[in-house]
């Protein structure tokens, strides 16, 4: 979105000479790195040819980022378009249970695209809150699960609470599950990858164990029937299921939007037996290899429907790899970073630049090309609405500037609002701005300014923050005013959820107060 346009996008809609809306996929996969996708990384010790081939009949944004360096906020960005610092939760991600980070009426995409028509489901891993029936001494699960996804604009769920390790693991569909999670476990040892697994056999009380294959004596909920390494074929059955049962309405004018949020290549690493020995990189390439073959089942279904000419899908990941690259990039040769700095949870470039990749036949100028503008997941909410027609209230989106324009014409479409990204790691640095080639990352207590050239410098190893006063000026007065006036984009001031906090080391709380 050029700077000066106003984010309630009225524009004609890239698909306007379409007689079809789109349908919408968005798949998301969990701790993948940039160089975790072989079309780009020409290094990768193995080979993802259905994502490369979103790449060759689609549009590879290179300068994609995710909202944050973890799960739990990262979602909250790319579902909302707003930033999830501006929340409560600063720091850090969510158990399984707990009040959604998504309040009642907050625009999502799913809502966004519900008010358009369309029908929404989702398939997969949630990790933002759900409120579950009673207590853990106290369950009863044969009442509904409250403050889930069904409440936040999908017509559909099936998937799980959060990240394995957290529990209350059970195949749930709508509101409840099957067979609920009335048993206990917790992290067994992982003889393939240096993590754990989720397996059985389980137990029925959470005290201690004898079981030697246990790592952690605290048990936590789950279903006798549920095991880690069937989470991507049973998220990829039930996705390509209710594409099905949507496939006529889409063709009469129905459209349909998917949200697929995949479980891999977080740990635990544990693909199936039929994935074992290929590629070059162990487990981890493994894993990444079943997952990209999920996503080939999916283009598979789509073709067979009559739905691919006219589906737009976006492929990403909720931010950079898990700290097992560097072994990974010792043993194997693979740098799942793609050459960038540092990976999860880290403010640099290796935390949240990431696969993006964007496919739609139909729609896509050019494809095959790759794009280096700056784009953020939280743009995904502006640019459905683009293609759309479809307004944005000021109240939603305040972070979301359409990346349309680069759908539909290939080359420079304009000046780009700067991107925030945020850090969830051990040490201090939070936040850093990137506008154009330059990207600032804020001082904490420990450490101070830096700055990058990111056109020259990729993996961000000369601070040249000395040498440049004026940009770094620039800068912190720019990143002051979007944090504290609670919005990116132009419109009227949107407050954040709290007042000022402990992070925003580079300015006074009389300053942040001034910039509201």
């Amino acid at each position: 979105m050029i700077a000066n346009q106003t984010p309630l996008r009225a524009e004609s809609p890239v698909g306007a000479d379409l007689a079809v809306r789109p349908n919408i996929i968005v798949i998301l996969t969990d701790d993948q790195g940039y160089g975790d996708v072989s079309a780009l990384n020409p290094e990768a010790k193995f080979q993802t040819p259905n994502l490369d081939r979103l790449a060759k009949e689609g549009v590879a944004f290179t300068n994609g980022h995710s909202a944050d360096s973890v799960c739990t906020p990262s979602r909250y960005g790319l579902l909302t378009g707003r930033y999830p610092w501006r929340t409560k939760r600063k720091q850090g991600v969510m158990g399984a249970e707990g009040e959604c980070m998504i309040v009642d009426g907050r625009m999502t995409l799913a809502s966004l695209l519900q008010s358009q028509g369309y029908q929404t489901g989702m398939v997969g891993k949630w990790h933002l809150g759900m409120d579950f029936p009673g207590t853990p001494k106290n369950r009863d699960w044969t009442q509904p699960v409250q403050d889930m996804p069904l409440d936040k604009g999908f017509d559909y769920f099936f998937g799980i609470p959060a990240s394995l390790n957290y529990g209350i693991l059970a195949w749930f569909e709508g509101r409840y599950a099957a067979v609920p999670p009335t048993m206990y476990s917790n992290k067994k040892k992982n003889p393939r990858h240096m993590d754990y697994r989720i397996m059985p056999p389980y137990e029925t009380s959470a005290g201690p164990s004898k079981d030697p294959t246990r790592t952690i004596k605290r048990g936590f909920e789950i279903a006798e029937n549920f095991i880690d390494n069937q989470c991507l074929t049973r998220f990829t059955d039930k996705a390509i299921d209710w594409i099905g049962d949507k496939a006529a309405d889409a063709k009469a004018g129905k459209p349909f939007f998917l949200y697929l949020p995949y479980t891999s290549p977080h740990y635990p690493v544990c693909p199936l037996p039929e994935f074992h020995g290929k590629g070059d990189a162990g487990a981890y390439g493994e894993f990444v290899i079943e997952t990209d073959y999920h996503v080939g089942r999916v283009l598979k279904c789509l073709e067979e429907a009559g739905l691919d000419e006219n589906t737009l899908i976006v492929y990403t990941s909720d931010n950079g790899p898990e700290k097992s690259w560097s072994g990974r990039l010792e043993k194997f040769g693979h740098d799942s970073r793609g050459g960038l700095r540092q990976g999860k949870r880290s403010v640099y470039e290796g935390g949240h630049r990431v696969p993006f990749l964007a496919r739609w036949p139909a729609g896509i100028s050019e494809p095959g090309r790759t794009c280096d503008r700056l784009v953020g997941q939280t743009d995904l909410l502006a640019t459905f609405a683009e293609i759309l027609n479809a307004p944005v209230p000021d109240n939603a989106g305040e972070d979301s500037q359409s990346f349309a324009d680069e759908l539909r014409t290939a080359g420079d479409a304009g000046t780009r609002l700067p991107l925030i990204t945020h850090a969830n790691s051990g040490g201090d640095l939070r936040y850093a701005i990137t506008e154009g080639d330059w990207k600032m990352v804020l001082p904490d207590e420990k450490n101070q300014m830096q700055l990058y050239n990111l056109k020259q410098d990729r993996a961000e190893t000369d601070n040249v923050a000395d040498q440049h006063p004026e940009i770094v000026d620039r800068l912190t007065k720019t990143i002051t005013q979007i944090v504290a006036s609670g919005r990116t984009t132009p419109g009227d001031m949107s407050a954040n959820d709290t007042g000022y906090w402990k992070d925003l080391y580079w300015m006074t709380e009389a300053e942040y107060d001034a910039a509201q």
